[in-house]
């Protein structure tokens, strides 16, 4: 009789053990998909001046609403992404279709696509920053890369 409570305990145990593992990966999937944002990347900074055909709201998987234009520089179209659009709002900024405005920021490919993320948006005579020198939003503190 012991011995069979001891298999049946050691099934017991390891059930629970392979269940563990399998809930705890798939955790950790979900957490980086919803941490799947893209990082500025300092070694790839450019300085483009475009218009802005576009201004659409993003809303993010944490739930927070982003600002993306997509703006025709010289030779090309690319979506840039600026900030939390309650960011953008809190510095005074609005922006429209038509706006001239040189941004510089990290161009690199994000889920297949060449994208900016911007550094610092400069509209006329105004300048909207984004991220610090080291590619870290302003609106973070600096505890977030994205």
């Amino acid at each position: 009789m012991k011995m069979k409570s001891l298999n049946v305990f050691g099934i017991i145990l390891l059930v629970v053990v392979a269940f563990s593992f399998a809930v705890g990966d798939a955790y950790t999937q979900r957490r980086r998909g919803l941490n799947r944002m893209p990082r500025y990347d300092k070694s790839t900074e450019v300085t483009l001046k475009g218009t802005v055909e576009r201004v659409e709201s993003h809303t993010g998987k944490m739930g927070w609403n982003g600002t993306h234009f997509v703006v025709r520089f010289a030779s090309e179209t690319l979506s840039v992404h600026v900030g939390p659009s309650a960011y953008v709002a809190q510095q005074g900024f609005v922006f429209t279709p038509g706006d001239e405005i040189e941004v510089t920021g990290s161009r690199i490919s994000f889920e297949g696509s060449e994208v900016l993320i911007a550094q610092k948006i400069r509209k006329g005579e105004s300048l909207l920053p984004l991220r610090d020198e080291q590619g870290f939003p302003v609106w973070s503190r600096g505890r977030w890369r994205y």
